[in-house]
Parts: C-alpha cells; structure tokens; sequence
C-alpha cells in the first residue's frame, strides 16, 4: 500500500462534501442522486486519502478509524442478500488518521485512534458512488451526537487545512431522516410536505451563507424535530460546512428525496478564496 507521503498532493484545494447515504438500499439502487455524485467525483482532482464521518459511528470522543484495511461492516437487517456480499476494499489511511488526531488536540479535542474499525454503511455506501475503485485510502471520523451543532461545526473548522493537503472530507447523512415515514421504493412525489419544506430551509440558509441560523435549526426550522427526531444523520452537514472554513461558499449537487421521506441534497463546500464560484448550484 502506498503511503501518504508518496501520493501527490492535488494542486487545487478539494471540497467538503455533505452526502446522502440513503437507506442501505441505496447501495443497490443509486438512481439519480448516485449518478450526480458519481459524476461530481469524476471531476475532481484525485484526493491523497479521504476522511469520512457517518452518522453510524457515534463515540463520546473524536475518534479516528486508523485501520490499515478496514473491513466493509454490513450493519443493518431485513434488506436484500445482495447487500451482505457488497465489499468496499478501500485501504485504510493510518498516517492521517493519526495527523487529524494531532490536528484535533490541537485544537482543544481530546481525540484518539481506533485501529479495528471498519467501514460502516453510512461510509461505505457514498464512497462506492464516489470512488468505485476503491483505490483512495480512507480514514474515519466520529460523531459526538450528544454535542450538538456547534461542537461539530468547530470539529469541521479544525479540519479546514485538510483540503489545501489533498484530503477530501465526506460527511455523510442525510438532509431528513425519520425512518417512521419511510416507505423504501416509494417515490418522492408521495413525500409529507415537510420533507421538501425542512430541505428547502436548509438549502435557503446555506445559498445565503447563513450559519448562525443553521446552528439553531431546531428551534427556528419548520418541522425541525419530526424531519430529524434525532440528531445524528444532520450533524455532518455541520462537519463539513466547517472544513470549508470561516468565510464559504456552496453548490447544491444534487436536490431530491428517495424512499417518500429521505432528502438526498448534496453539497459542496470551498473555502471562498479557493474557489471562484458563488453560493448557488451547477449550471
């Protein structure tokens, strides 16, 4: 396996990404929202490694993924077989994972390693659509669900150099996720009305470069508590809005809902002296 120091660095800095894992069906059925992040990914510079952060892995501390081969975790039930036999043999990416554990100390993080953790589904399942090869190494990052939006936005914060060093972040979650409303296979013409309502706000607040508000998305959001009962699969839009760093700006790759009541919006962030675009979405 290639170390992290022999791989290139990208001359131009990488995104952050907020992406959609969808149900673990997703993996199988990727439809338009896969296709648009398959082919954003296609235009990017080749990343050194990636650092992803799932909803599906939730510690008290920041904890980074530092296996050297991490396996694919199938943590989930009651979907297809054809699920159990999917493999993301990515290698793992040790060397970051312990730079980011340095990174984040200094930052007033009391963060650590965890070298047997595998790729969960909410990792593996975006990674597959950005990186079929799986031929990128790959770190992970923890959630701290009972932090809030704060505490993860300044986790994100502390990995803005990432990006200048050739790492892609990939924050991984979904913009709504009440799985009492998901009916999987059903279109998103059938979605409740606060689904699109919630992802509008969301979207309304990122175009108008807005994150005070966004912290507070659950006081001042329509449908706050019922597009999201818990926390978990938002927090990492917070992650990688801070990767961007202070002053950002955003594309909205793709707009839609899968399953009647997921919204699988993606984002990406720059740093706005990075990148010449303006809040908006792709022409």
């Amino acid at each position: 396996m290639a170390t992290l120091t022999e791989i290139r660095p990208t001359r131009r800095p990488l995104p952050a990404l907020f992406v959609p894992h969808g149900a673990p069906s997703f993996a199988l059925h990727p439809g338009a929202a896969g296709a648009a992040l398959t082919r954003f990914a296609g235009g990017l510079p080749r990343p050194r490694a990636i650092l992803v952060v799932s909803p599906h892995w939730n510690t008290d501390a920041p904890t980074l993924g530092a296996a050297e081969w991490p396996t694919t975790m199938h943590d989930f039930s009651g979907f297809p077989a054809a699920l159990d036999a999917i493999r993301y043999p990515a290698p793992g990416a040790p060397e970051l994972a312990g730079e980011v554990v340095e990174t984040l100390a200094a930052a007033g993080f009391a963060a650590r390693l965890d070298d047997r953790r595998g790729l969960d589904h909410g990792a593996w399942i975006p990674l597959r659509l950005l990186y079929p090869e799986a031929d990128v190494p790959v770190a992970t990052l923890s959630l701290q669900a009972h932090r809030g939006t704060e505490h993860h936005l300044r986790l994100g914060r502390a990995l803005a150099g990432l990006a200048a060093d050739g790492v892609l972040v990939v924050a991984s979650g979904n913009l709504t996720h009440n799985l009492a409303d998901v009916r999987l296979g059903w279109p998103g013409d059938e979605a409740p009305a606060y689904v699109r309502r919630f992802a509008d706000w969301i979207w309304a607040r990122l175009e108008g470069g807005e994150a005070e508000p966004l912290l507070r998305y659950r006081a001042l959001a329509p449908d706050a508590a019922r597009a999201h009962p818990g926390e978990e699969h938002l927090l990492p839009l917070f992650v990688a809005l801070g990767a961007a760093g202070n002053d950002w700006c955003v594309e909205r790759l793709y707009r839609g809902i899968d399953d009647r009541a997921l919204a699988m919006d993606a984002f990406a962030f720059r740093a706005r002296h990075d990148d010449n675009d303006k809040h908006g979405e792709p022409a």
